[in-house]
């Protein structure tokens, strides 16, 4: 075993446990008072993005519920290193907000395409305009509807007639400092809110965000609940009438996959539909190196919504590598003796919540046996390697309904990803099985 594999559970756990990030807030919160700063909110803007048009809708709201002030930033789209897949991420963005936008009341309809380049040209100057005049968090969203709208007689929004011109060269440098910042407090999406050293995604995460601030006192008067609470919806769930089946596709070294493996599988019990495993190789181990950036904000977002959801995370012994080629090796005998899921939730756990080296052959067997299955029979299945087929075959699939990431989903033609989709997966169910 490495100094690295003895020593990364005990770093990780303190790293990743509710009680330090509620150490850092708390940190946060004296230097702000101590040096007389408001709460501050840097929000990031990327015009041809369909989850910040999203929160642009939200910005008001969020303004009148709670004591802040908003400063906002246009942004260029993520560097190629943090969306390798970008057509891919372009078209399933659309595809997703229009989902949300009818969860949760908001304004957008995916038309199968991006605005034209002059129309984005044309947004950024009026956004540009707006925060230099303090008005952005008003014309943002009318901006936006103009720009996404479902045609050409979406008339320019008047209120921005009265807006100073600004020249490209103002344009261009608002740009490169927005980035600039953006990247230096740590992150490279849109879309992006910033609070005091804490980053949250889109009107996702933002009860997050509104759930430290009521902690910390900043709501007005009569602001109660939250404007997007989280809900998988599970509670409410019964069964289906032969309901389709569940493809759910996953990686044992996404932290998001680890998380929602065992809701994923409640939702199949509660429905009585049945989950079949797609799993595939890291994309880091399929050539794709994913940015430290990217990497940090992935596993400290996923500490957030562990501890929301009730699933125990972060004492983890990544299992990038041999750990989880063991592991891919071992589901295909795992769903033999009917212990698929079990196994998974066995892995998952154990490596993301656990510490435990899936590359040894002690860490493995507890694993193993913990799923009930047997060890001796699980050593022999380790020395079959078709299993690469598969994960091959199953990103090919991935790729083909135009997803490269995980954890996603597959609902007869309905395609969803992401850990908190599966209000979305239940309403595939019931759609399809009606």
């Amino acid at each position: 075993m490495s100094l690295k594999t003895l020593l990364m559970p005990m770093i990780t756990q303190h790293r990743f446990a509710r009680s330090t990030l509620l150490a850092k807030r708390a940190e946060a919160e004296r230097n702000r008072l101590a040096s007389g700063r408001p709460h501050q909110v840097h929000y990031f803007h990327q015009i041809d993005d369909p989850y910040s048009h999203l929160v642009a809708q939200a910005l008001p709201r969020l303004l009148s519920r709670y004591n802040i002030e908003l400063t906002p930033h246009v942004v260029s789209p993520p560097p190629n290193s943090a969306a390798p897949e970008r057509d891919k991420l372009v078209a399933f963005s659309r595809v997703d907000a229009a989902l949300l936008a009818q969860r949760h009341g908001l304004n957008f309809i995916d038309q199968k395409k991006q605005p034209d380049t002059e129309h984005c040209l044309e947004a950024t100057h009026a956004m540009v305009a707006a925060v230099e005049a303090g008005q952005f968090a008003e014309l943002a969203s009318a901006v936006g509807q103009w720009l996404w709208a479902t045609d050409d007689s979406q008339p320019w929004p008047e209120q921005c007639n009265a807006l100073k011109p600004v020249s490209s060269h103002a344009v261009q440098a608002h740009i490169a400092q927005a980035d600039a910042l953006r990247e230096k407090l740590g992150h490279y999406l849109g879309g992006m809110l910033y609070y005091e050293g804490e980053w949250y995604w889109g009107i996702d995460r933002l009860y997050h965000l509104e759930q430290r601030l009521q902690e910390l006192g900043a709501q007005r008067s009569g602001a109660i609940g939250l404007l997007f609470p989280a809900d998988d919806g599970l509670k409410q769930i019964k069964p289906i009438d032969k309901p389709p089946a569940i493809d759910f596709f996953f990686s044992f070294r996404s932290p998001y996959s680890a998380i929602v493996a065992p809701r994923i599988f409640e939702l199949g019990r509660l429905t009585g539909a049945t989950i079949n495993l797609r799993f595939v190789l890291p994309m880091v181990m399929r050539g794709l190196p994913v940015p430290k950036v990217k990497r940090e904000y992935i596993v400290h977002d996923t500490a957030r919504e562990a501890h929301v959801r009730g699933v125990p995370f972060g004492r983890l012994n990544d299992p990038v590598g041999k750990p989880t080629e063991r592991g891919l090796a071992l589901v295909p005998f795992a769903e033999q003796h009917g212990k698929g899921q079990e196994f998974v939730l066995a892995f998952m756990q154990g490596v993301w919540a656990e510490g435990i080296d899936a590359g040894s052959d002690k860490g493995l067997r507890k694993i193993v046996e913990r799923a009930g299955l047997p060890w001796n029979g699980a050593q022999a299945a380790l020395q079959d390697d078709t299993w690469w087929d598969t994960a091959q075959t199953n990103r090919e699939e991935l790729f083909a309904h135009g997803l490269w990431g995980v954890p996603s989903f597959k609902v007869g033609k309905a395609v969803l990803w992401g850990q908190d989709r599966l209000w979305a997966v239940h309403n595939a169910l019931c759609a399809q099985s009606a």
